[in-house]
């Protein structure tokens, strides 16, 4: 009797998503690339979208749920994390408490810049290591493009005429 063994995957010995189908998995695994960099300045990924959008002007929880896509308690738990560090600061409605607003602190501003700096540098890494400069640019300008798409679709949303 002959055994024959296969290989259940067809995956590149790199791991990496082979193919266009596989735009999601690539997401992700630069997903995991932002994590390690925003590791370096000891920020998660979900702390750093709370701050860039801190950094475009203050917002209440709902807010930040609703453009993060995420239920209100998972901003809170968050922004709990980020005031207990001095990065982000509550502040209630002068004519209703209960609403509170949040804003990005100097310390929190300052560190968003070094966390900006980690990522862009960690993903300008990984394009440099394409054969020529020219398709290090296409990369890169393909990350600006999907920051267009990105807007361009949360616009939509809020405007109810989502695609």
């Amino acid at each position: 009797m002959v055994v024959e063994h296969r290989s259940r995957s067809t995956a590149p010995a790199d791991g990496l998503p082979a193919g266009p189908s596989a735009l999601g998995r690539t997401a992700a695994w630069l997903s995991k690339q932002l994590e390690r960099a925003l590791a370096e300045v000891d920020l998660s990924l979900p702390q750093y979208r709370i701050l860039g959008m801190l950094a475009e002007g203050a917002s209440m929880p709902s807010a930040l749920a609703e453009r993060l896509a995420v239920r209100r308690p998972t901003v809170t738990a968050v922004v709990d994390g980020l005031a207990a560090r001095g990065l982000v600061e509550r502040s209630p409605a002068d004519d209703d408490r209960r609403i509170v607003t949040h804003t990005l602190t100097a310390k929190g501003k300052r560190l968003l810049a070094k966390a900006d700096a980690a990522a862009d540098g960690r993903l300008v890494a990984i394009a440099r290591s394409l054969d020529d400069a020219g398709s290090t640019a296409r990369a890169l300008e393909g990350l600006e493009l999907w920051r267009s798409a990105l807007r361009a679709h949360f616009v939509a949303q809020m405007s109810g005429n989502e695609r």
